[in-house]
């Protein structure tokens, strides 16, 4: 059974969730439908001619990517000139492109955890705390013999997470009744008798963000015809989520020994470099893609160096002035999204008993050559 495109698009929000992005950002479907069943998806880190061919030649129906192929309004769409064509291509392949930009740089287990995981950081926080997450309380009645499928269900959609722990509930026995009227199909009872059922109440800590999918997984796991259940909002405050990451090597290392780990972790035939070669690194933030505005913010929390791509020549200048070394690697890094995020909605599909194909793009679109 393939998954519809909606199905496929709740499992990419519950890893970046929509309301972690960037005011603005361009996220979201930005061509074609969702509303068709999906045999294979790719996810790609740019959407370019060459990316759409492969799709088309793989006989793909989605793709996900990081960058946004609408980022600015359209003044036109000619099928003469280079992008209109990418369009056409898209449009008459019935090819649907869904884009995850900020929120799935500022998500916890999203590019730059990824990226500071890959660099071999530890004691990693949030550089740039940008969205604080609220805290709803769940409380649901289950009947004993479905507490464990619903309680899965609504783990797996988000719900119980408290520091590094998911699936956190807790559940009490008692007894619920009710009285089926004419026209409901109830799953134990019948019609005009009070029932009396053994249930549990079953409640658990809910993310704002993730409110709506744990609802939908609830009542998809529940037997009852309608669920009784309460929703209440939390004084604590949540988890914070934003760009860039900050953590320490494992051991100190010179800029240059850092600079070649960056270079051979990211397979990359260059890299530039801001600072004095033999300066010692201790502390490291990065960002993913343009890292300008937070080469201050890197210096304000402590770090030696920010490793991230697109640095501005002038931008360089005041790093140097202010003492803060920089590595630029290239916007490019950012394709560690394609692994990961296929590996991630390649699993989801499979537990939930699907059978559409999850892909990486092979293509490599960073435009730079380095001679």
């Amino acid at each position: 059974m393939f998954a519809n495109g909606q199905t496929i698009i709740q499992y990419m929000e519950l890893l970046a969730p929509k309301a972690y992005a960037m005011e603005g950002d361009k996220i979201g479907l930005h061509v074609g439908t969702l509303q068709k069943p999906i045999k294979k998806v790719m996810v790609a880190l740019d959407v370019l001619d060459n990316v759409v061919d492969e799709a088309i030649e793989q006989g793909v129906d989605l793709i996900i990517a990081h960058h946004a192929i609408i980022f600015r309004p359209l003044k036109h769409l000619r099928t003469d000139l280079a992008a209109g064509k990418t369009f056409e291509k898209l449009i008459k392949n019935d090819i649907a492109v869904y884009t995850a930009h900020t929120n799935l740089d500022a998500t916890d287990g999203g590019i730059n955890d990824w990226l500071a995981e890959a660099i071999g950081l530890t004691q990693v926080e949030v550089l740039d705390p940008s969205y604080t997450d609220s805290l709803k309380k769940l409380v649901v009645f289950v009947p004993t013999t479905h507490l464990d499928v619903v309680r899965d269900a609504i783990g797996q959609a988000g719900a119980g997470a408290i520091g590094n722990y998911s699936h956190c509930t807790f559940a009490a026995p008692g007894t619920g009744t009710f009285l089926a009227q004419e026209g409901t199909t109830p799953y134990i009872g019948k019609h005009g008798k009070l029932e009396k059922v053994e249930e549990v109440r079953l409640e658990t800590i809910v993310p704002a963000s993730k409110q709506s999918a744990v609802i939908k997984a609830m009542k998809a796991a529940h037997p009852y015809e309608e669920v009784a259940y309460d929703v209440y909002p939390l004084e604590l405050p949540g988890k914070s989520y934003g760009i860039g990451r900050i953590g320490k090597l494992p051991q100190p290392q010179t800029l240059k020994e850092l600079a070649q780990h960056v270079k051979q972790v990211f397979g990359l035939t260059g890299l530039r470099v801001v600072g004095p070669l033999d300066a010692t690194i201790k502390k490291v933030a990065v960002v993913g893609g343009d890292g300008n505005s937070f080469v201050g913010k890197s210096a304000f929390r402590g770090a030696d160096v920010l490793i991230t791509g697109d640095i501005y020549y002038h931008t360089a200048h005041d790093a140097m002035a202010d003492g803060m070394h920089l590595i630029d690697a290239g916007h490019n890094i950012e394709k560690i999204m394609k692994g990961k995020v296929a590996d991630f909605l390649r699993d989801r599909l499979i537990q939930n008993g699907y059978t559409t194909e999850v892909v990486a793009s092979a293509i490599h679109t960073d435009p730079f050559t380095y001679m």
